[in-house]
């Protein structure tokens, strides 16, 4: 193999990334603060959400999200409730469902877009389903109005697993804002890192202070005064301190994280404009490849990477494609964790296929991604013109 010219990830950091740094190492508070306070007020500012809620990492946002539906007021999902789930995505998409002992049914990806087959999911939908699990893919965004339209007249809660797709647009709204709440990532590899974390968007209230309660050890000390979890917190400051309301976890960022996101959001519409920038580029050289198919744009996808898949009963294989990427000094990866119901895990799992997973098996043994960024990467994609 030869050297790798083409990475993956790279990072978009300048000196402000790290005067930020410099200055909560100077302020000497490393717990989560002020700095994820700013942070958050930011990154909800720019989606044009009520509430924002940063955690260590998008994996925590999923498990934070799946947590917080248990324990809303009205209508509460509860253990053996059913959750449709696209075939592709992360681990951490479907691991949180099995532990909060849901049914985890899981249909096919759109040949094209690699998001959710919306014929398949209009046939899976029974009385006994509570949840959608929509995942973005990639930068790509659902169709939401085909998604809201096979929701209406069922009792169905739709969350969002946005980490691949941050800055995303789909109608007038940026991706993130369709469910009641909304994941997203900021390792390194995404659109803007954090070093790690992660954030959830919400509109609601209530599940606001349940996120907030869930996020540190389930205590109300992040609460305020009036809640939606105990109604009011006690005067007593001191009794107040240790008073633990919900079965919670200890996913909080730290303050060296929400400084670095405060500078990165600035950043994020150049980001964004770069990676589409790639993108045409890219999609101009594939868009008719006899042996290579690309996923296909819905509304304004914000680019996480380039999908290569090969087309069915052609005589190729990703082996050579593989090989062709390897001399030319591409690195990449699977599509997320391709066909998730072809993972060891899932006999660990209540879980259930709805119908053949067809498109999916292809992506899992035909396909594979290479990164996208911020700069300029033109000369690298024409040489996708030789495939």
């Amino acid at each position: 193999m030869t050297d790798i010219f083409y990475p993956l990830a790279t990072s978009a950091w300048d000196n402000a990334e790290y005067a930020a740094m410099q200055r909560v190492i100077d302020g000497g508070n490393f717990t989560m603060g002020h700095e994820v306070s700013a942070f958050e007020k930011m990154f909800s500012e720019y989606h044009d959400r009520n509430h924002a809620v940063m955690v260590n990492s998008g994996s925590s946002a999923n498990l934070l999200m799946v947590a917080a539906l248990f324990f809303r007021k009205e209508n509460p999902i509860k253990p053996g409730d059913e959750v449709i789930v696209p075939a592709i995505s992360w681990s951490t998409t479907y691991t949180p469902l099995s532990q909060y002992g849901l049914k985890v049914k899981i249909v096919d990806v759109d040949a094209k877009t690699l998001n959710f087959d919306l014929d398949q999911l209009a046939a899976a939908i029974t009385s006994n389903t509570r949840v959608i699990f929509a995942v973005n893919l990639l930068g790509n965004s659902n169709n939401y109005d085909k998604i809201n339209s096979l929701m209406f007249g069922h009792d169905i809660t739709l969350i969002e697993d946005n980490c691949e797709s941050l800055g995303a647009e789909y109608g007038d709204l940026k991706t993130g804002c369709f469910g009641v709440m909304s994941s997203f990532s900021c390792f390194f590899s995404h659109h803007i890192s954090t070093m790690e974390g992660g954030l959830i968007l919400t509109d609601s209230d209530e599940l606001y202070h349940i996120l907030l309660c869930l996020r540190a050890h389930g205590w109300t000390r992040q609460l305020p005064k009036e809640n939606h979890v105990t109604s009011l917190k006690l005067d007593d400051s001191f009794e107040e301190s240790y008073r633990f309301v919900l079965p919670g976890y200890n996913v909080r960022p730290l303050e060296l994280s929400g400084a670095i996101g405060c500078e990165q959001i600035k950043k994020l519409p150049r980001i964004i404009d770069g990676r589409r920038a790639n993108a045409n580029i890219f999609t101009d050289i594939m868009a008719n490849h006899p042996l290579i198919s690309i996923q296909k744009e819905v509304g304004k996808s914000s680019w996480f990477g380039f999908g290569l898949i090969v087309r069915p009963d052609v005589d190729y294989n990703r082996d050579r494609l593989r090989a062709f990427l390897d001399s030319r000094g591409f690195e990449y990866r699977p599509i997320v964790a391709g066909n998730f119901a072809e993972q060891e895990v899932l006999n660990f799992m209540n879980f259930e296929c709805f119908g053949p997973l067809n498109n999916a098996s292809h992506v899992q043994h035909n396909g594979l991604f290479i990164g996208n960024h911020h700069y300029d990467v033109s000369a690298a994609l024409r040489e996708l013109a030789n495939l």
